[in-house]
């Protein structure tokens, strides 16, 4: 048994949700000497570039939670061509969804329904589209972005455990992504339906959305919100941001036709950069829209 497989297998009794809101608790603690101790040893150890956040001072933060969700200066982040990554960190896998079914790592691969929330209807226009898995690490920005023009349809809550979502726990624990706590987020798109699953870990102690604020943690039920009146967020704009943690899974029902430069487990992508491209469906321009609410 090697490193990765104990980690992943140390994890299954722990408690998951309990260790979460009590690091949650710690990261909003607003104590001056406890919060620098926090945000400067966190910036050694991971060895965060602070030069390209817009306030740069890290005692400027009121709390690791600011720290940890902090803005970048306007210009650092380009937004490029088709589809783009919807946050900065490592690409672990992309590709068509075959037949319902999403690779998770080699040898591990898992359910599309599962995945968006057990409903048969939201999953079916996804069924032979793309996806693409993006991890965000410590180190990493953790607001997360959209891909393309959208317009918001629906939000799911689905409840879940709270295993690490590194590489090495992705190699060895069966569904991952479909266990974890998640939120389903439903867009129409110039391309399409596309759904954004913003993945919870341990320690995250929260997601957020900017149409929504704070949403997990919820109840230990399957919760979906549904917008008659269409949020709109455009390509590039934010459209939520993880508390510590975690992964991006984008499924489009369009199939995306991905950079070949791309490689599974190997590809460091900034929020921004171009993924690949997609058939293009002309968008719906009639309905009211609420633009996002973030600063």
């Amino acid at each position: 048994m090697d490193r990765a497989e104990l980690f992943s297998l140390i994890q299954y009794p722990l408690p998951h949700h309990l260790i979460s809101r009590l690091v949650g608790q710690l990261a909003e603690c607003r104590s001056p000497w406890l919060k620098d101790l926090l945000i400067e040893r966190f910036i050694r150890t991971f060895d965060v570039d602070m030069s390209q956040a817009r306030e740069p001072d890290p005692r400027a933060y009121p709390c690791f939670n600011d720290f940890f969700t902090r803005a970048l200066k306007p210009d650092a982040r380009p937004i490029g061509e088709g589809l783009v990554s919807p946050a900065d960190g490592v690409l672990s896998q992309s590709g068509r969804i075959e037949h319902g079914t999403l690779i998770q790592a080699k040898g591990q691969t898992y359910s599309l329904r599962s995945l968006l929330g057990g409903d048969a209807d939201a999953a079916a226009p996804f069924r032979q589209g793309s996806f693409a898995t993006v991890y965000l690490s410590p180190r990493d920005y953790h607001r997360v972005h959209m891909p393309l023009d959208g317009t918001l349809r629906s939000m799911t809550y689905v409840p879940g455990r709270l295993f690490s979502v590194n590489l090495a726990t992705a190699a060895h624990v069966p569904g991952l992504f479909a266990r974890n706590e998640r939120l389903v987020c439903h867009f129409d798109t110039p391309h399409g339906p596309l759904a954004m699953v913003l993945v919870g870990a341990m320690i995250v102690a929260a997601i957020e959305t900017v149409w929504s604020g704070q949403v997990t943690p919820l109840s230990g039920n399957v919760e979906t919100t549904r917008f008659d009146t269409p949020i709109r967020l455009a390509k590039g704009e934010e459209m939520g941001r993880f508390k510590l943690g975690s992964t991006v899974i984008l499924c489009s029902a369009s199939p995306i036709a991905f950079r070949q430069d791309l490689s599974a487990d190997a590809t460091l992508v900034s929020m921004g950069e171009s993924l690949g491209s997609a058939p293009g469906v002309a968008p719906d321009n009639d309905d009211e829209a609420i633009p996002g609410t973030y600063v």
